[in-house]
């Protein structure tokens, strides 16, 4: 029972250690947004200089093709949608990180 436990453990650190994200682990994927600055112009539930994550959700909840749409935002920016004020590029951002962030950010209710 130890051994279970402690491979347990070790297993979920190696995740926390590799930067495994995805909507499934909200903590995470949260990190990645901080780690990326995400943060600094989007609150989860409260517009700071973009809109609120869960804003995002909920505009784009059913559209099939929101994940690939706002993947690409991230990296190349963009004005209009949600005002004048224009989101800069983010091509330090990862296609991985992108798609993990993009992917929690859809998940919220």
């Amino acid at each position: 029972m130890m051994n279970k436990l402690m491979m347990t453990a070790a297993s979920a650190a190696l995740l926390l250690m590799s930067g495994v994200a995805s909507a499934d682990d909200p903590a995470a994927a949260m990190a990645l947004a901080q780690k990326n600055a995400c943060l600094s112009c989007h609150g989860v539930d409260k517009k700071i200089v973009g809109p609120a994550y869960k804003d995002v959700a909920k505009k784009y909840a059913g559209d099939k093709g929101a994940k690939a749409h706002l993947v690409a935002k991230v990296k190349a920016g963009g004005k209009g949608v949600w005002g004048q004020i224009p989101m800069p590029p983010n091509p330090q951002v990862s296609n991985e990180d992108a798609e993990k962030i993009v992917s929690w950010i859809l998940t919220l209710k």
